[in-house]
């Protein structure tokens, strides 16, 4: 990529950092308390930056590598420390694992296919089960059973495609929860900030001839690494550490939605 302008080759873009921007859906007092039960407050973040230029699908890695190395990035974008202290990413990115995810969905309706018999009841009671491990998360009911194993009696309500959607990435978060999650006997809590968090991160237009609403919004789901390896999200892989960055093309907008898995920093 070449630079436009006075810009160094380096930095075929500039970055600011929005801190002024707020995302309702993760401070209001009601979502902050089920972070706090779910066992992710203050583990969990979202960040706004801008960009300069347009985005082409095929300069995916160029823009991502660009965007974590640009300093007003790396000198802002929040990072949680194996001690359990906020921090910045400041290090050279040496490269980047970007993974496009699928974000077409526009209803809850989707999730409606987990009423069903042994798994979620009519009153949207959650069905309980024998209590297991896995990766250190505990499963003890029918949903985190078909959100984690693929043996589960109910895996197939959802394809593969299906799972990589964003929607359903976010909700599998917020039920999985951090290491100490307090789980929910019933489904609507989940379903609630889900949609509240997704309609906060997503952007969308409605077309002018069908009148439908369209996502323009691209995720990536994004670890990098440094002289040293992986460095962000966090050093170590795990089912709940994760990295979205949200780019509305548009607006020319980055969103990054930001968790990492751990006990709470009250009881370090």
């Amino acid at each position: 990529m070449s630079a436009c302008g006075d810009q160094s080759s380096e930095f075929p873009y500039t970055f600011h950092y929005l801190r002024q921007k707020s995302f309702p859906a993760l401070e209001s007092k009601g979502t902050r308390e089920r972070l706090l039960k779910w066992s992710m407050d203050g583990r969990i973040t979202a960040q706004a930056f801008s960009f300069d230029q347009n985005l082409k699908g095929y300069q995916r890695d160029d823009f991502l590598m660009a965007f974590l190395n640009h300093p007003e990035v790396n000198s802002n974008l929040k990072l949680l420390s194996s001690s359990g202290q906020w921090t910045t990413l400041n290090t050279k990115v040496k490269k980047v694992d970007a993974k496009n995810i699928l974000c077409t969905q526009v209803s809850m309706s989707f999730f409606d296919r987990l009423y069903c018999e042994g798994l979620v009841r009519e009153n949207g009671t959650i069905v309980k089960c024998f209590d297991e491990y896995h990766d250190e998360i505990l499963i003890a009911d029918e949903l985190r059973k078909v959100l984690l194993l693929d043996d589960s009696d109910h895996y197939d309500l959802f394809s593969h495609l299906d799972r990589e959607e964003f929607l359903f990435c976010i909700f599998k978060h917020l039920c999985l929860g951090g290491a100490f999650c307090q789980y929910e006997d019933d489904l609507g809590p989940y379903l609630e900030t889900t949609k509240s968090l997704y309609k906060d991160l997503v952007s969308v237009q409605k077309d002018p001839e069908t009148k439908n609403i369209n996502i323009v919004s691209t995720v990536f789901k994004v670890c990098a690494y440094d002289a040293d390896g992986l460095c962000y999200p966090t050093s170590n892989s795990h089912e709940q550490n994760f990295a979205y960055l949200i780019v509305n093309p548009l607006n020319r907008h980055i969103y990054v939605l930001y968790h990492v898995f751990g006990v709470p920093s009250f009881c370090e």
